[in-house]
């Protein structure tokens, strides 16, 4: 009797705490080996249901506390369900100023979630294609373990 009241408020704790109805989708790649090519871009698929509710659009990166920068350099590509490309630039902060690792650490693994776009309106509604590349001047590029994106409802 025991176990089983434990197992259900176990499973139930999980849910209520894996569950975030803000998100609208997210999802992290792996990057084989922990080195990143520049050519090895990440794509990823979301569907955007509306042009109304403002989003927060995140970029996540893991990294291991090797990496040798404190920032990250990316070419990010939003490709709208009606083909057209808007390419930007993003440089990631990874460290502070004395070399202290950002985001959530755990070991000598860190999770970022850089926000990129806050209470942005995307102009139709649809399956959009976000492409992730790095774009530091190392390649590979060691010590990136994922990277990913999140879209949210703007709070």
């Amino acid at each position: 009797m025991n176990i089983r009241i434990l197992a259900i408020l176990f499973l139930s704790s999980f849910i209520l705490v894996s569950c975030d109805s803000r998100v609208i989708f997210e999802d992290n790649i792996r990057i084989p080996e922990n080195r990143w090519y520049q050519d090895n871009i990440i794509r990823l698929q979301a569907e955007i249901p509306d042009t109304v509710t403002p989003l927060n659009l995140y970029i996540n990166v893991r990294n291991a506390s090797g990496y040798q920068f404190s920032n990250l350099f990316l070419f990010m590509n939003t490709i709208t369900p009606d083909s057209m490309i808007a390419r930007d630039t993003v440089e990631i902060q990874l460290a502070d100023e004395s070399g202290r690792w950002m985001g959530d650490g755990m070991g000598d693994i860190w999770d970022n979630r850089i926000l990129f776009k806050k209470n942005f309106r995307f102009p139709v509604a649809g399956t959009y294609t976000f492409e992730l590349q790095q774009a530091m001047r190392v390649n590979p590029l060691p010590q990136i373990m994922d990277a990913g994106i999140r879209i949210e409802r703007a709070e």
